[in-house]
């Protein structure tokens, strides 16, 4: 590694999330006696994390530099880049910049959350706007397009330069509420000089442009003209512009719309009072007012369209909601992508609507949803537009950030000034001169009900232990008269072996247990002592792996009595 080089006067850029992974972004940013912070996302909890509610940063760079935090920009809404903000606000009190919308989700949810909005400044702006931050930081909002309104890249003017950074975007020059990207205002900057670019990488992959959110809503006409019984729209909450477009097609239709989910409520509530919903006042209606209708006349748009197993639409698929019982003849839409590794619930969901007579439509046989996210020509078009000097490819798994990486080096990027970061790193840019020169802790923190820890405490490895092969419990009594058994030992087990091979395995368990005690008292050795040794559970480990090829979790119960 190369020596490092004097770091005085530098920016130095911090990401604590979102790289080399799809979620919890956030990234901070330090000049002299300044700090910022870029979104503060969430992740969901991935497969060998049971029990495990969502997975938020690490905070102990910020809480060791407090002092010098000025704030938190917000990109956009999405919970990917909010989701960790009750958290942070909770321990941090700063003021908030952000979208209109994005302001108000993120009030809602501190107010869901319990979080006291004492000493939090929540401040709404626009695109164009600008806002300075401490002595060394101005920040400037640029309207991008995306899959939720009111999203922005962010400029950044620091002492050494100006630093872009793109948050999620795509290129629609067909946008739901007619406000396109502003790709002059990338133009501009890059005349002037940009120094850094951080731009996503989601789908760095897919070759050409995005399709325009304004197709979906030409598929929803189609599907909403042809259908003759009830629609059954399942969408992201947080699509505003697919919800505008589902009201459209209901009202050109004639039909109501009623709303199923706590989250589609909570969001079309906030989206409603701030004019971002056009409809007639009696389209929509209430969900328990759907037999006053004919099925001809509704549309029920719900939460579900990642068969979260207590969302509206798995209740509704597996007949527990208490409003909506699928019937023979709905048209149920699932509008959005299967987030990668959760295909088999959505597919599980869609077999019990086909089952239960629904004709179900999703994003494989029809162009029900769009990506917000921009594909490789679009975002080649923002390169070309901010050229800048500096390049790190953000919000994606490194595979992504690789391409991307080629993609700014194809673009004439030099590559050693392409930085394909970890979490964590510390990226030390002057004028003229960008390293890597530290790193500061990043490892993901797992959210665990009320609880907050470590992504490798014992705790997570027991869970997955239990759930993958079970757990074997061995009770003694002792009789603390003689200190020698007062009975055999009692073997139990759950989820360790089938029922058919469970007397056989607990009768040789109970019997080895006995063996190796009925030494103890030969030996003259507190019996209680030697049951909670290494070499006892070791003993009866190997004893179970070599008649079940298994290693259940092995508990020791040890009571007393007085004969």
């Amino acid at each position: 590694m190369a020596k490092k080089k004097q770091t005085e006067n530098a920016l130095k850029i911090i990401p604590l999330g979102g790289l080399q992974e799809i979620g919890k972004n956030m990234t901070a940013f330090e000049y002299d006696n300044d700090l910022i912070v870029i979104d503060v996302g969430m992740a969901f909890a991935e497969e060998n994390m049971p029990g495990v509610d969502a997975v938020i940063q690490d905070y102990t760079y910020i809480r060791n530099n407090q002092h010098k935090l000025r704030g938190v920009i917000l990109t956009h809404g999405h919970e990917d880049h909010i989701g960790s903000l009750p958290y942070f606000l909770s321990e941090f009190k700063c003021p908030v910049y952000g979208g209109k919308l994005t302001i108000e989700l993120v009030r809602h949810k501190l107010c869901d959350k319990n979080v006291s909005l004492k000493g939090i400044d929540l401040q709404a702006f626009k695109s164009g706007d600008t806002v300075c931050m401490g002595n060394s930081f101005t920040i400037e909002f640029i309207r991008v397009n995306h899959s939720i309104a009111d999203s922005y890249a962010i400029a950044i003017k620091t002492p050494v330069g100006t630093i872009i950074h793109s948050g999620d975007f795509k290129v629609d020059y067909t946008p739901i509420n007619g406000h396109v990207i502003d790709l002059a205002r990338f133009g501009e900057y890059g005349k002037q000089g940009v120094l850094l670019f951080m731009c996503e990488s989601t789908n760095i992959e897919k070759e050409g442009f995005s399709p325009s959110e304004m197709q979906v809503g030409e598929s929803f006409q189609r599907i909403f003209q042809n259908a003759e019984g009830r629609i059954i729209v399942a969408t992201f909450s947080s699509h505003v512009h697919r919800m505008q477009q589902i009201f459209t097609a209901a009202e050109k239709y004639n039909r109501h719309v009623c709303l199923s989910g706590r989250s589609m409520v909570a969001v079309f509530s906030i989206a409603n009072s701030l004019g971002y919903i056009d409809m007639k006042p009696d389209t929509l209606i209430d969900i328990n007012d759907i037999d006053k209708y004919d099925d001809n006349e509704i549309v029920i748009l719900t939460t579900g369209s990642q068969a979260e197993p207590m969302s509206a639409l798995s209740r509704m698929a597996f007949a527990s909601h208490k409003s909506v019982e699928i019937q023979e003849g709905d048209t149920v839409i699932i509008s959005a992508h299967p987030i990668p590794g959760n295909e088999k619930p959505i597919y599980k969901v869609i077999n019990e609507l086909f089952k239960r007579g629904a004709h179900v439509i999703y994003e494989s046989l029809a162009e029900v949803h769009v990506s917000g996210h921009a594909y490789r020509k679009e975002i080649q078009l923002l390169h070309t537009l901010v050229k800048p000097k500096f390049f790190v490819p953000v919000h994606g798994e490194y595979r992504m950030l690789y391409r991307h990486a080629e993609l700014a080096e194809s673009l004439g990027v030099p590559p050693e000034n392409i930085f394909i970061m970890n979490n964590g790193d510390v990226l030390s840019v002057t004028k003229d001169h960008a390293e890597v020169t530290d790193h500061v802790p990043a490892s993901p923190v797992l959210i665990d009900g009320s609880g907050v820890a470590d992504l490798d405490n014992r705790v997570l490895t027991d869970r997955r232990l239990l759930g993958e092969d079970g757990c074997i419990s061995i009770s003694f009594v002792i009789d603390d008269k003689t200190g020698e058994l007062a009975c055999v030992p009692t073997v139990t087990s759950i989820g360790f072996v089938f029922e058919d091979e469970k007397e056989e395995i607990h009768r040789d368990c109970g019997a080895r247990a006995l063996a190796l005690t009925g030494s103890s008292v030969r030996k003259h050795k507190n019996i209680e002592d030697e049951v909670v040794t290494r070499a006892f559970r070791e003993n009866i480990r190997t004893l179970l792996y070599e008649k079940t090829r298994r290693r259940p979790m092995i508990l020791v119960n040890v009571s007393h009595v007085r004969m």
